[in-house]
């Protein structure tokens, strides 16, 4: 039996409906658009912020570290003796300042301010203000167990003050321990003389005490000692001079008010029980 034309197209609707609502098909164009949409979003070389800054506050100059604070400051330069005055006199007592120069065996203000000017020293602003010293320290060995010490000084102006320690002297701006060692020995013993420093006798030691030199103010000495050998010294105990500690280029001195070592008196010492 044969069907007609209106008995096929009502058995294709019928499958249709069976198979439910037909789907688009993705045609090769179609495909080539999105891959060119999906392209252009992820090579964009500015992502696009504002649709996070409707979301997303900050405020203004955030401070990502904490700010370190210093609670002294240290002070190492004065135009002027009188500078240096002017801002010890509210942070020191008068009585102590005025000693100074005048007590037998003290150093005055400038002296503290040519330590000052020389980078020797440096002071914290506190009441009263510390003052720092970096100093070398030469335990100098002799024959039979003896070691060399500083008796006692004379002073520019006449006064004597005892010492009884290993040679020791301030050091200057980045001047290493070997440097420092050597133009002590030049400045103190008197010429250039041959020092051997004893291996592995180095030693750091922190100290802090009131100034000799400047009574009523306070003082931490970083002592940088070593163990030396110098040659041609004498046997016996003996007397050096020393020139002026400041000078100028052409050997003039640079303040006439300081007190300046003139004379150092050295003796020899036995060491432990057993020196002879």
């Amino acid at each position: 039996m044969s069907k007609t034309p209106e008995s096929l197209n009502n058995a294709q609707n019928n499958t249709k409906s069976s198979l439910g609502p037909a789907k688009p098909i993705t045609t090769l164009p179609d495909l080539f658009l999105t891959a060119v949409s999906l392209l252009f979003l992820f090579s964009s070389p500015k992502p696009n912020h504002t649709l996070f800054r409707k979301f997303l506050t900050f405020p203004p100059n955030a401070r990502r570290f904490p700010k370190m604070t210093t609670t002294s400051q240290s002070r190492a330069y004065f135009a002027t003796p009188q500078a240096l005055s002017d801002w010890l006199q509210p942070r020191l007592s008068s009585d102590s300042l005025e000693s100074w120069g005048v007590k037998p065996g003290t150093k005055n203000l400038h002296n503290l301010w040519l330590e000052l000017s020389e980078g020797e020293t440096s002071l914290v602003d506190s009441s009263p203000p510390l003052r720092t010293v970096n100093v070398v320290t030469v335990r100098i060995l002799g024959k039979g167990n003896l070691v060399l010490v500083e008796s006692r000084q004379e002073l520019s102006d006449g006064s004597f003050r005892d010492r009884f320690r290993p040679l020791s002297e301030k050091m200057k701006p980045h001047e290493t321990t070997e440097e420092a060692v050597t133009r002590a020995v030049k400045e103190e013993l008197g010429s250039s003389r041959v020092v051997r420093i004893v291996p592995g006798s180095y030693r750091k030691k922190l100290e802090e005490r009131n100034s000799v030199s400047y009574p009523g103010l306070p003082a931490r000495y970083v002592l940088h000692s070593v163990e030396a050998w110098v040659e041609g010294l004498p046997g016996e105990d003996f007397v050096t001079e020393e020139k002026e500690e400041y000078e100028d280029v052409d050997g003039t001195r640079r303040l006439e008010k300081a007190v300046s070592v003139r004379k150092h008196y050295w003796k020899w010492v036995c060491s432990d029980s057993l020196c002879s």
